[in-house]
């Protein structure tokens, strides 16, 4: 047999091999990362809840369109590089906890991130937990060995410490 015969072959035992490990894997997960800044609660309550104002210092936002509300809570469509996202937000309890909830039933994930915000000595610690699940086996294989589920957490996190002018120090967990 000719070596190159051999590659569809290989391939094919790899997807399969990816599709087995994330059948294996649970579909639900939980992640959380915190940092702390020198802003007020309220400083990151605010920067938090103005999602209009978020591509202004989220990279990977392109677009946000702002919905009518949703059985009275704040909705929004936003584009960016993971795609286009509806999200509403569940939750409102200035300076305090922020929970938003991807209102898409035709994607493959979707969850809540929950924004915990505390006062720690003379700064203010921000944590966000996302309870989230990903339904597709080979996207949980995907997203579990190449992506990692606290990616999107750590990029929002460094993001809202430059728009503050600080260096993040995220911490998993």
């Amino acid at each position: 047999m000719k070596w190159w015969l051999w590659i569809p072959i290989v391939l094919a035992a790899l997807i399969a091999s990816a599709w087995i490990v994330g059948a294996l894997l649970p579909r639900e997960h939980s992640a959380t990362c915190s940092l702390r800044l020198h802003a007020t609660p309220r400083a990151i309550y605010d920067a938090i809840v103005d999602v209009a104002g978020a591509a202004k210092w989220r990279k990977d936002v392109k677009k946000i369109e702002l919905l009518a509300p949703r059985d009275g809570k704040a909705a929004w469509i936003e584009e960016s590089s993971w795609g286009t996202i509806t999200y509403v937000r569940e939750v409102d309890e200035p300076e305090i906890r922020v929970v938003t909830r991807i209102a898409n039933d035709d994607l493959p994930y979707g969850g809540t991130w929950t924004f915990r915000i505390e006062r720690d000595g003379d700064a203010t610690r921000l944590s966000i937990t996302e309870d989230g699940f990903v339904g597709p086996a080979f996207f949980r294989f995907m997203a579990k060995v190449f992506f990692g589920h606290h990616a999107t957490l750590e990029s929002y996190l460094k993001a809202l410490a430059a728009r503050f002018g600080e260096d993040a120090v995220v911490v998993r967990g």
